[in-house]
């Protein structure tokens, strides 16, 4: 209590360590641009787009049906799409991270 930062949050103690250990294994962090921020943004707002719509049409497919192997198969379909949306724009952001601009 000696230093005159005052008390920390244990989130930030945290993050104090997770930079320390990143660090100490060679990890180096690259600010991320303006021009990055706004394709992350665009790649997120389309995604998050496509994933309503994907719900959209997954209810209306639902509502269509009352045999319960349909609605079961609708249902895997339905959770094939959204990991299959989210892992393209995990992936594209991390392609837009990863630009130099």
């Amino acid at each position: 209590m000696g230093d005159d930062t005052g008390l920390k949050s244990s989130y930030e103690l945290a993050m104090e360590r997770l930079k320390k250990r990143d660090e100490e294994a060679g990890i180096e962090r690259q600010p991320v641009t303006d021009a990055q921020k706004a394709a992350i943004a665009e790649i997120r707002n389309f995604y998050e787009a496509k994933l309503a719509e994907t719900e959209v049409l997954h209810q209306g497919r639902l509502r269509a049906t009352l045999d319960r192997a349909e609605r079961a198969a609708r249902e895997e379909e339905y959770r094939r799409d959204r990991e299959r949306l989210t892992s393209e724009r995990d992936a594209k952001i991390e392609k837009a991270r990863s630009v130099p601009s």
